[in-house]
């Protein structure tokens, strides 16, 4: 499944909308915390690629069946801009800079890697999984991140 994104701010809330028509489908309920957790990534890297890139963005989104205990669910966000996540250190009270610091947080992996002239930022969250922030299963070429951040404050932004 994939939307169509153009680089305007009110595209973050209809992809919020699209991803939440199809969890019932893949037998997350709308209340399930997985499901909180998929829309709030969503929101976060579909605000990166509007905000970011001024490009237009495409959103995938592989759910698993709803006899698929145990599966991944993949979020992807692909753009036209080549330009790779940059760390930023933000102090307590900077409004912005976190977005991807909080995928880091939320997800069991997530990384980037190069595709043509722009490139993918994907992230995954096991649906039963006890644990998260593990950097594993990255694809050959992808530069992964997990596992917690480096420094207090320390927050990647994609640009």
């Amino acid at each position: 499944m994939q939307l169509e994104i153009r680089p305007d701010p009110a595209e973050v809330g209809r992809a919020r909308r699209w991803a939440r028509s199809r969890l019932a489908g893949s037998g997350i309920q709308a209340d399930e915390p997985l499901a909180e957790t998929l829309i709030l990534l969503v929101s976060e890297l579909v605000t990166n690629a509007v905000v970011h890139t001024g490009c237009p963005a495409v959103l995938r989104l592989s759910l698993p069946g709803a006899a698929a205990e145990g599966a991944t669910v993949r979020l992807e966000v692909a753009d036209r801009s080549d330009r790779a996540p940059v760390p930023r250190c933000v102090d307590g009270d900077a409004t912005g800079g976190r977005g991807l610091a909080l995928v880091d947080g939320l997800a069991d992996r997530w990384g980037w890697s190069a595709e043509g002239a722009g490139k993918r930022i994907w992230c995954e969250l096991d649906r039963y999984a006890q644990s998260h922030g593990t950097a594993t299963g990255c694809p050959a070429g992808a530069v992964a991140f997990g596992g917690g951040t480096a420094c207090e404050g320390l927050a990647y932004e994609a640009v």
